[in-house]
């Protein structure tokens, strides 16, 4: 790959992008350190406290076997990459800033119409949320990928001998380019400009359940290791699905209940990993762990 800058314009202005081999000069430092058991703490665990919080990745990096820490990125209005899994505003657990409740029928709190400035005046963690009743209740902003990394890096380095490694997805779909999200080039270099800053490359998985998202990260930033979601729905093959991708993902991500014996065996012989999402039982966790999967998503991370 040529070494040039990658370049993206946004509000007239460009950002210059760190070339792709010399990402992947960085990259191959540890490339080989991935977790041999992935155990992630999904949206930090949120099971736990708030998603996607200081708080959450927190309490994940003080669980010794916690390995990773997954998360979502969406894009506001000013090109501000964030940590939050919902497109807009969820009304079952965000509060108005004046700490009033959101309507449940109002969808019009889109993250990609509100500035940061304005978006960190709703509090994601005060509410109390039925889904996870023993989820602890404290006053939570929607944290920039940025100023999450360097907090849970600088508390890592505290609390571990080793770094904690990065799940982050890219929340997108193509019916909602331009509507809930910038077009998929742009959202994903915005995110791997924040990870190449924050010097996490090496560690990072990104994910995705959009098949453009992860081949245009295989195609553009190729030393990123990806991850390919599936649903419950979802009913390709092992070798259609890399057809249609043109690669062998990293990593493939089931719903939980899809994957079997065979299911992982197929992926195992292309040298993809399994790691299913969101295993929040502890036989779950067990029986999963006995068929071998690579890893292990949950909201629960205190059960690993």
């Amino acid at each position: 790959m040529k070494r040039h800058l990658l370049k993206i314009a946004f509000v007239g202005t460009l950002l210059p992008f760190v070339s792709c081999s010399v990402l992947k000069n960085s990259a191959m430092k540890t490339a080989d350190n991935f977790p041999k058991q992935s155990l992630e703490a999904h949206r930090g665990g949120r099971g736990l406290y708030p998603e996607g919080s200081f708080a959450a990745m927190k309490n994940a990096i003080d669980l010794p076997k916690v390995t990773t820490l997954e998360m979502d990125c969406h894009i506001t209005k000013d090109r501000k990459v964030v940590v939050f899994h919902d497109d807009y505003l969820n009304p079952k657990f965000v509060l108005k800033p004046n700490g009033s409740e959101i309507s449940e029928k109002d969808k019009t709190l889109k993250i990609y119409n509100i500035r940061y400035q304005d978006l960190i005046k709703y509090d994601i963690g005060s509410k109390f949320y039925k889904e996870f009743p023993d989820q602890k209740k404290q006053i939570t902003r929607i944290a920039k990928l940025a100023d999450l990394i360097d907090s849970t890096e600088m508390y890592a380095s505290q609390k571990r001998k080793t770094p904690m490694f990065y799940n982050i997805e890219v929340k997108s779909r193509e019916d909602k380019d331009g509507i809930y999200h910038p077009k998929v080039e742009e959202f994903i270099d915005l995110m791997v400009q924040v990870i190449t800053d924050k010097k996490i490359t090496s560690r990072t998985v990104i994910q995705s359940f959009d098949s453009r998202a992860i081949k245009y990260l295989h195609k553009a930033y190729p030393q990123i290791k990806v991850s390919y979601l599936i649903d419950a729905n979802y009913s390709k093959s092992i070798e259609q699905t890399t057809t249609a991708l043109g690669f062998n993902p990293f990593i493939i991500s089931p719903y939980y209940k899809m994957v079997t014996a065979d299911f992982i065996k197929q992926c195992h012989k292309a040298g993809i990993k399994v790691i299913p999402w969101t295993v929040n039982t502890k036989e779950d966790i067990e029986q999963l762990q006995k068929l071998k999967v690579d890893g292990i998503i949950s909201d629960y991370p205190n059960l690993f």
